[in-house]
């Protein structure tokens, strides 16, 4: 493909002869009036193009139903006519782009003879001219010969890695396929364990049926067009510590490699430094999105080399899930290990909301006494509107699914897990003195729940009746208060890291990024969208601090209720506690630094003093 004039029918009847396949002139394909218009120096419009375009395309699909490759010149300039040409057959499709500038074309269309296409509709051809993303791009101003052999190497390579085909890694593969990449696969071998993974993977799978399947680390890498783009979906820890090692030495100089595992965001830092010196990229990847995000759109979080970042934009943005105005929820983070950061404090914020629908579904079924279909179809209802949030729409879900009649919820025991970035979150929290308490009270929340023993000797079993018993919309006022400060402490743990390491991070594009596709979207994130643009502080806009005057006697009550009947609720308290802290009318950590001044001359500073001052107080004559 390419404008007019930059040699697409010579170069593939030569890539025909070498192939020794079928070629195609679509210009054979245009109807009389087509030509006409053109000779007479009108330009073709969309509609004139339509039946031009689908005789293309049954013509393809012909050779493809008798079995037979075929080369097609055709100058397929919009990004709509390729879908058309390439409907149903993209896996089965290679689209190559010959690209030069106007000057060069012109050139050669001046010395050209007896061709229907007049120069003055060049230009018309550079207007409408929308460059594909994903295809062979060649540089016409090489000789023939030179070209042909360009495309000979790279018709046989894939254009994109993926190492790693668990489940992450597998609907990631899918959902590259689907949109016209082609693949290599690599899955490690283990004796009896994992065996020909890769190939089962395109086996089962008919979008993956053009990938490549590998098993060797060498011959993977091999396969890739250069600069390799590889995408590393492994465990994090020592499993990616020990495929680094295997893959190293087989790259070369301006190889990508782009970890899309839960990697700490400080390993990430390492990592790029250490293959620096061996002129390798690495590029760490936040993805979020579960295995459907994978196939179906993720929430992509990237960090590191902003200039190697670009390199892989156009692959990461076609797998990405679409914000409501239909751009990519992948953006660049920032430096270093930004996008690993980043991803782990979204799962932070996770665990709280988690924790907060659970706290929920606690008071509703243990003290007003309803089953898991009722709450289910409270929880469906507060999904309608501003609390319509992907982890409260797959509560809905959950609470009606039953196995022999009984509801699977109270079959499932009571022990939570986790996988570590609640946990770094928290660790990281502390280490920027950043109070991100919801998130850690959910952490521990999981904790708990995996010491529980039976205490029922020193445990009364009667409910208490005494407790106050609260209305729907009470408990919904909490919920939506609590879901407000856990964002806020996210929010901010971001910024301080964004501070503290120099990274620059945009609030609202991170925002933006996770109104679709990963774990935490929700209306609340669209909203915070907005926001976030004119103020980094959530608490600092005016209708988050109406909101938290209003529904504050709401979250109140609900904490007070749920101690009255025996409930856990810590990400609710957290939430209450850390508004009541934030209170400047109850001061308590002046007592505090009172008594780290007595016994360890810390000092402090006085709330009359605007100078900042610090002062020591003799409080006891130790001498």
């Amino acid at each position: 493909m390419g404008v007019s004039g930059c040699g697409k029918t010579t170069i593939a009847q030569m890539l025909a002869q070498q192939l020794d396949i079928q070629c195609f002139d679509a210009d054979a394909f245009h109807s009389k009036s087509n030509l006409q218009k053109m000779a007479s120096g009108i330009p073709l419009t969309d509609d004139d193009r339509m039946d031009w375009l689908k005789s293309l395309h049954r013509k393809a699909r012909q050779c493809l139903a008798q079995q037979q490759s075929a080369v097609f010149a055709c100058s397929a300039l919009k990004a709509i006519y390729r879908q058309i040409l390439m409907q149903n057959i993209e896996n089965q499709s290679i689209l190559i782009y010959l690209k030069g500038d106007f000057e060069t074309i012109l050139q050669r269309m001046t010395v050209r003879q007896n061709h229907f296409m007049p120069i003055q509709l060049l230009q018309s051809q550079f207007d409408i001219l929308e460059p594909p993303q994903h295809a062979i791009l060649i540089d016409i101003k090489n000789p023939p010969n030179i070209i042909i052999q360009t495309i000979m190497e790279k018709i046989k390579k894939a254009a994109f890695g993926i190492v790693g085909m668990g489940v992450m890694g597998k609907s990631l593969a899918r959902n590259f396929a689907r949109n016209g990449v082609k693949l290599a696969l690599f899955n490690r071998f283990v004796a009896g364990l994992e065996e020909q993974i890769a190939q089962k993977a395109i086996k089962n799978h008919t979008e993956l049926e053009s990938a490549l399947a590998f098993e060797d680390v060498k011959a993977f890498v091999s396969a890739l067009e250069r600069p390799r783009k590889i995408l590393l979906m492994i465990k994090a820890g020592s499993d990616i510590e020990a495929f680094m090692q295997q893959i190293v030495p087989f790259l070369d100089a301006d190889d990508i490699l782009i970890d899309g595992g839960n990697t700490h965001f400080k390993d990430t830092k390492r990592r790029i430094l250490d293959l620096k010196t061996r002129k390798i990229h690495w590029i760490g990847t936040g993805v979020s999105g579960g295995e459907y995000g994978a196939l179906n759109g993720a929430s992509i979080m990237p960090s590191g080399d902003v200039e190697v970042f670009k390199q892989i934009e156009p692959f990461l943005n076609i797998i990405a899930a679409k914000d409501k105005n239909g751009q990519p929820c992948c953006a660049y983070i920032g430096a270093e290990g930004s996008g690993h950061f980043v991803k782990m404090i979204h799962n932070g914020i996770e665990y709280a909301e988690m924790q907060l629908i659970a706290e929920t579904y606690a008071y509703l079924r243990y003290v007003l006494n309803y089953q898991p279909d009722a709450i289910s179809s409270i929880f469906s209802t507060w999904a309608q509107g501003d609390l319509r949030s992907y982890l409260l729409e797959i509560t809905v879900s959950i609470l009606l699914k039953k196995e022999d009649d009984t509801y699977l919820i109270d079959q499932i025991l009571d022990k939570a897990g986790n996988k570590g970035t609640g946990n770094w979150a928290t660790i990281t929290s502390s280490e920027l003195g950043m109070p991100a308490t919801m998130i850690t009270a959910a952490l521990f929340a999981r904790y708990i729940s995996t010491i529980k023993r039976d205490i029922a000797p020193i445990y009364h079993q009667n409910k208490d009746t005494n407790g106050a018993i609260l209305s729907l919309t009470e408990l919904k006022s909490a919920y939506t208060l609590a879901r407000l400060v856990n964002h806020q402490q996210g929010f901010w743990l971001i910024q301080a890291a964004s501070d503290t390491y120099q990274w620059a991070l945009d609030l609202p594009t991170i925002a933006r990024i996770w109104t679709n596709g990963c774990i935490i979207r929700s209306q609340l994130m669209e909203n915070l969208v907005p926001i976030l643009s004119e103020n980094i502080d959530l608490f600092g806009n005016q209708s988050i601090c109406q909101q938290i005057k209003l529904l504050k006697p709401a979250l109140k009550a609900f904490c007070m209720a749920s101690m009255q009947h025996d409930l856990a609720i810590p990400c609710h308290v957290a939430a209450l506690d850390y508004l009541n802290a934030l209170n400047p009318a109850h001061p308590t950590a002046q007592v505090i630094q009172a008594q780290r001044d007595y016994f360890g001359a810390h000092t402090y500073q006085k709330t009359k003093d605007v100078s900042g001052k610090f002062y020591h107080t003799k409080w006891e004559d130790f001498t």
